[in-house]
């Protein structure tokens, strides 16, 4: 039987960590005034990360995905 989407995700799982770290950074850098080019930068990053998970769980499941580059 396939794993429900919430025992998959795990606080403690170092890409979700990663992920988090990455968008704390950018909230952080947004309100301390950073260079409007650093901001996105690590806007960029930490959504880059979550949707890797996001494409990682889909894949798991065995949904359909669109197509991979």
């Amino acid at each position: 039987m396939a794993k429900g989407l919430s025992e998959m995700i795990m606080t403690d799982d170092p890409r979700m960590l990663e992920a988090v770290g990455a968008m704390r950074r950018y909230h952080e850098a947004r309100a301390s005034g950073r260079a409007d080019m650093e901001v996105e930068r690590l806007r960029i990053l930490a959504e880059f990360l979550f949707q890797a998970i996001a494409d990682h769980n889909v894949h798991v499941l065995g949904l359909p995905t669109g197509p991979q580059h």
